[in-house]
């Protein structure tokens, strides 16, 4: 579904993405990992293009993506959600989900406000609040379910669990590993590794822009010096 072959960026005269080449298969979920400043989110927005690749490509069903601006690479299926949230605050939670609407194609799951708040169940008792008057943890939420409005096959997570409190950490993996069982496809950066383990298939670690290992969870908990050099842990 989405690959990347030697993919180069960065910002400015700055490189922080070095022949970079992954791939997520359809109903797949793969976790990024690395340390602060190895290219994780980096690599999310240059999928996104939020950041226009240097070189190599990026291609999405079949198709190549790298070339476009990034609201055509939405329209094709590729739905963000950043780690900054990005909700809009002043607007509440039904109305936020309102402003994400899009149909969905002709592979995709067709989501709307009803299965959205059945993925979480918090957002239907908060639909009339402001969303600048919800938690991070319900804020992440919404971030995540406004993106499904647009009907996204595969989604790009930027560091899902950061800063949540452990219960809604664990709402939110049950969340994702039922998006996952529907059929959506997932890239998402992560460094809490207990998390990614209940969602992820496959790992791939960056450290320095650079890919430094790909294989399953298992066989990255297996490798020792894998976590303890690119990972700290």
């Amino acid at each position: 579904m989405l690959e990347l072959k030697a993919v180069c960026a960065g910002y400015g005269r700055a490189q922080i993405l070095f022949d970079v080449s992954l791939s997520v298969a359809h109903g797949e979920a793969v976790a990024l990992f690395g340390r602060n400043g190895a290219g994780k989110s980096t690599t999310l927005k240059t999928i996104a293009g939020l950041v226009r690749a240097w070189r190599g490509e990026i291609r999405f069903a079949g198709a190549r993506i790298d070339l476009l601006p990034s609201y055509r690479i939405a329209r094709a299926g590729i739905g963000y959600v950043p780690d900054t949230r990005r909700i809009f605050t002043e607007l509440s939670v039904a109305e936020n989900l309102e402003v994400g609407r899009r149909a969905g194609g002709d592979h995709s799951p067709v989501w709307n406000a009803e299965r959205v708040n059945g993925l979480f169940p918090n957002l239907r008792e908060l639909r009339d609040r402001s969303g600048g008057h919800i938690s991070g943890g319900e804020q992440q939420m919404l971030s995540i379910a406004r993106t499904l409005m647009g009907n996204p096959s595969l989604l790009l997570l930027d560091e899902p669990s950061e800063g949540l409190a452990p219960a809604l950490v664990e709402q939110l993996a049950i969340a994702l590993r039922k998006l996952k069982s529907e059929g959506v496809s997932m890239l998402l950066s992560e460094q809490n590794l207990r998390f990614a383990e209940g969602i992820a298939d496959r790992a791939c670690v960056l450290e320095g822009g650079h890919l430094r290992f790909e294989g399953t969870l298992a066989e990255l908990e297996r490798d020792a010096d894998a976590k303890a050099r690119y990972l700290g842990i």
